[in-house]
């Protein structure tokens, strides 16, 4: 049996880090509850432009467009969210997943366009290219970091060096449910996008012109598609981070009553080891 003072020090090192756990989860809580609120007033509307952008694109026939050309030969490109800090559960390594258990997303066809360190960091070790870095965004996410993103990536698609672009965030569901999500932003392909019956047939028209209504719809589409990522991303790295923190001091509580327990045996068999000596050298002297 460990001795008292060893368990003392470990009773103490535990109630610290229970402490430290305790107060990670109010403060992911505190930034939870603003997150949530931002996602749920935001959300609809980037779930209509998703849908609304990706139908029209999808009807508008053989239009020829930078933004819809389709190089089935170039690498694609995905833009990974994740988070700048850890002790947020699996979090960080589910997006990660989403890419190193997907054969279609190997490190030999796949471009990264990182947003958050932890990613970046398990990405580099297991070989993928990461092309440019925006870690700085996903900690207060702007439309303007949006817009910084997907105008660099959408360069790199107009110019051939890729040929798909991708999203990959966690949806945030509820407090407890995070989903890892691999969505395809460009090219729109008619098979990937549910259309009604009757608007199968019906090709779009633009005016004045596709060339300069397509030169401002995807941008915006695309920005706005990643900003959306971004903000369920924080929501939902919160929520993990608020989740793991309450089972970490959960479990710190449960060791530090296994150590009172341990500790209080301990202290009765030396109060017990005691009295015998003392009855043992009473009988010798007697």
């Amino acid at each position: 049996m460990a001795s008292m003072r060893d368990i003392q020090r470990r009773k103490v090192s535990v109630q610290s880090t229970g402490q430290i756990t305790k107060a990670m989860k109010l403060v992911s809580t505190v930034k939870l509850q603003k997150a949530r609120q931002r996602v749920e007033n935001t959300k609809p509307y980037f779930n209509e432009m998703y849908a609304a952008v990706t139908s029209i694109l999808a009807r508008s026939g053989n239009v020829q467009h930078k933004y819809l050309k389709s190089y089935e030969d170039k690498k694609k490109a995905v833009i990974v969210i994740s988070s700048n800090r850890g002790l947020a559960g699996g979090y960080n390594s589910n997006i990660v997943k989403l890419l190193t258990n997907n054969p279609e997303f190997s490190k030999d066809k796949v471009v990264v366009y990182n947003v958050g360190r932890k990613g970046r960091d398990t990405l580099v070790r297991k070989g993928y290219e990461i092309r440019e870095d925006f870690s700085d965004a996903v900690e207060n996410p702007l439309f303007t970091d949006a817009m910084q993103i997907s105008a660099t990536v959408l360069k790199a698609f107009e110019s051939g060096e890729i040929g798909e672009i991708y999203v990959a965030y966690t949806e945030f569901k509820n407090t407890v449910s995070h989903v890892p999500t691999l969505k395809k932003l460009l090219p729109v392909e008619a098979s990937d996008v549910e259309i009604k019956d009757e608007q199968k047939n019906i090709l779009m028209n633009y005016e004045p012109g596709e060339e300069e209504v397509l030169d401002v719809i995807i941008p915006k589409y695309i920005s706005s598609l990643i900003f959306g990522g971004l903000t369920e991303a924080v929501a939902s790295e919160n929520g993990a981070r608020m989740v793991a923190m309450d089972s970490a001091t959960t479990n710190a509580d449960e060791m530090i009553s296994s150590l009172s327990l341990l500790y209080n045996r301990a202290r009765q068999a030396s109060i017990t080891q005691e009295l015998t000596e003392i009855i043992a050298g009473a009988e010798a002297i007697g």
